[in-house]
This record gives C-alpha cells, structure tokens and sequence, in this order.
C-alpha cells in the first residue's frame, strides 16, 4: 500500500466508498452528462448550458474516470465521453477559455486517453495544452488569469492546471511546454507563496515590464489573509510540480505550505474555514479547501523519507474523517455529497453550499487510501 495508514483507518476508507459507489451509481444513472456545479435544493442543473467552459465543468467527468477506473462500470465510461464530446464546442467558440484549461480537460480528454488510449482525446488535450501555453506572458513570467478586464494577473489556482503541459510536453517530446510550467511555478515561489507558508490568492504584474506590483484581495477574507483553498492548491500543486520536475524547491515549498495549513486546521479540529486570517466570528467553511488539501498531503507523501510520511498521511486522514462525520449528505436520492464548500468569502450565494469539485476531492483522496485511485493530474 502506498500510504501507511491504520487498520481502522483503512476500514474506515473502505466503509465510505461503499457509500460514494451507491451514491455516485444513483447520481449518475440520474444526471447523466451534465455538467453539475451548485446543487438546487438537492438537484443538479446543467452549467454547461449556461457557461460550457466554466471552470468546474470536468470535475463530474473526473468523477466518473475514477469510478470507471475503480469499478470497471460502463456507465462511467459512456456517460464521461458524453461530457468529454460537449467539450468539444468550447474550442470552436474559444471566447471564454482561460488558465482553466487543465481542470477542464486534464479531467475528461486527458483521463479517457491514460485510461483507454482514445487517440481523438490525446489530440483534445493536446490542443487544450497549446491553448494554456499560449496564454504565458514573457514579461514577469507566469500564466495569465482569466481575461478582459483582469490583465495581469496569476494566481495560485493556476499551479494545478500546470500538469496538463508537463503531459503535453512529454506526449509531444516538447521541453518549451514543460518549461512554461515550471516557469509559472518558479513565478509562484517568488511571489505567491509566502515564507511562513502562507500564500497570496491574487498577484499582479504589470504587463509591459513584468514588474511585481501587488497581491490584490481574491476569494479570502482580504488582501494578506489566507484563503484556505489556495493553501490547498499550493499544496497538491507544489506537490505535482515535483513530481514531474523534481526540482527540491517544490518539494521544500509543498511541504512548507503543508505545515501551514496543517497547524492551522488542527486548531479549529480540522474543521477548516474559508480563510484562516479572518474574523473568528461568523465561523464560515470551506470543505473544499479540506479534501483538496487532503489530497495534496497524500501526494507529498510520496516524495519524503519514511519518518515523515507520517506527519502527511494522519493530518489526511483526519480532515477526511471530519468531513465524513459532519459534512456528507448519503441520501442517494439527492444530488451532492460534500456539504459546506466555499467559492468565496465575500458572496452569500457562494459560500457553504455543495460544490462538485469537494465531491472529486473527497472521492479521490478515499480511493488513494485504498490504492484505487487513478491519475487524473
């Protein structure tokens, strides 16, 4: 087994994927290719009617990959190829794409092709590769966020789409694309992550001379806090960066922000809120943030000696008990799992709802424990 855990822990894991298989089974069967988001009143809508390249919109197809991958269930497979084929109409209308382009198709063209060797998927995530490549701006050195209006910035979020090059550049023999990414993390170290571990949502450059400008409020509490899901992303994604570069820094700065956000959970039980430098009271969460990081920590495990996988795998485990015991809904006739996610702090209609990406995260990190898992980054 990859990660030392407990025999009750293991039992533990094994008895909540029996409740994600009935539930995922129901969901599926139910919803079909749609690309879910927020849940109303416990349905599924439909965002890919609204905004087909909307960044969360291959997060129910990764679900799928992974349950395909787990159980060998057809409807996994074919309803996963629905959404992959939907895709399709975001690169001919192309307005609209942005940095996301890895949680987008990492999850759907570039699981179908690891999974089944579909050469028209390899050519899907090829293209989304080259669209991400070409949005990485010389001067200052990073992948730009968003589009209109936000010229300038990067962000933290970025750091996990960057595996969709590091494949690319391997399925293509490319070093340029590789070196994109790594120099978008490079850019991460200096100016996103911070020396106490802690990090920036937003930085700013500006776009003629590259010059470090600022760390603008993001989706946290403020400019300077700490919004618990970018610690997450700096965790998996610093994690994920090593794992294709190998280049100690981001092993050092995964494991930095890893403590981080260890210390900081663990102060509040492992319940994890939406920023941890924001008011103490109201108490609002963000159980994205929680299973994301979960799944980082599993990740950095890997790649550290024996005495210290430790540290990482039992700070895992508890921000996924906690979420078991408190946050998941398991009726099968409702849509959603992971209850009390956060898009951001500021926006009532964002905050502490059921949000499809927890869902992944949660899925991910227990089939990980149980060495089921399939790579989706």
């Amino acid at each position: 087994m990859r990660y030392a855990v407990s025999e009750a822990d293991r039992q533990w894991a094994a008895q909540v994927w029996d409740k994600l298989a009935i539930k995922l089974k129901a969901e599926c069967q139910r919803t079909g290719p749609i690309m879910p988001y927020i849940p109303v009143n416990g349905t599924y809508e439909d965002m890919g009617e609204r905004n087909l390249v909307w960044w969360t919109n291959g997060f129910w197809g990764g679900i799928l990959w992974q349950m395909y991958h787990a159980t060998k269930d057809d409807v996994y497979k074919e309803t996963a190829e629905q959404i992959e084929a939907r895709l399709d109409q975001g690169f001919a209308d192309y307005i609209g794409l942005d940095h996301d382009m890895g949680f987008l198709w990492l999850h759907t063209a570039v699981a179908d092709y690891r999974l089944t060797g579909n050469k028209q998927s390899r050519i899907r995530g090829l293209h989304a590769a080259g669209i991400l490549a070409g949005r990485f701006q010389p001067a200052g050195e990073y992948i730009r966020a968003w589009n209109e209006g936000l010229e300038g910035i990067a962000i933290v979020d970025c750091l996990m789409n960057l595996p969709l090059l590091y494949w690319a550049a391997d399925q293509r023999k490319d070093s340029g694309l590789k070196q994109i990414a790594i120099k978008h993390a490079d850019m991460a170290l200096l100016y996103v992550l911070r020396s106490d571990g802690s990090c920036n949502h937003l930085v700013k450059f500006d776009t003629e001379t590259g010059e470090y400008l600022d760390n603008p409020g993001g989706q946290g509490y403020e400019s300077g806090s700490s919004w618990t899901r970018g610690q997450s992303w700096a965790i998996y994604g610093m994690a994920l960066s090593y794992r294709y570069t190998k280049k100690p820094e981001y092993l050092n700065a995964a494991k930095r922000t890893a403590h981080y956000f260890i210390a900081s959970a663990a102060v509040n039980d492992y319940e994890v809120v939406i920023d941890f430098r924001s008011p103490e009271e109201p108490v609002y969460y963000d159980t994205t943030a929680a299973v994301c990081a979960a799944c980082g920590l599993l990740e950095l495990s890997e790649f550290v000696g024996e005495y210290e996988k430790g540290l990482y795998i039992k700070a895992a485990v508890r921000l996924l008990r906690k979420i078991d015991e408190k946050f998941c809904e398991w009726n099968p006739e409702m849509d959603s799992i992971v209850s009390h996610g956060s898009g951001k702090y500021h926006r009532e209609s964002d905050r502490e709802v059921p949000i499809i990406y927890g869902d992944y995260f949660f899925l991910e990190a227990i089939l990980r424990l149980l060495d089921r898992d399939f790579l989706i980054w």
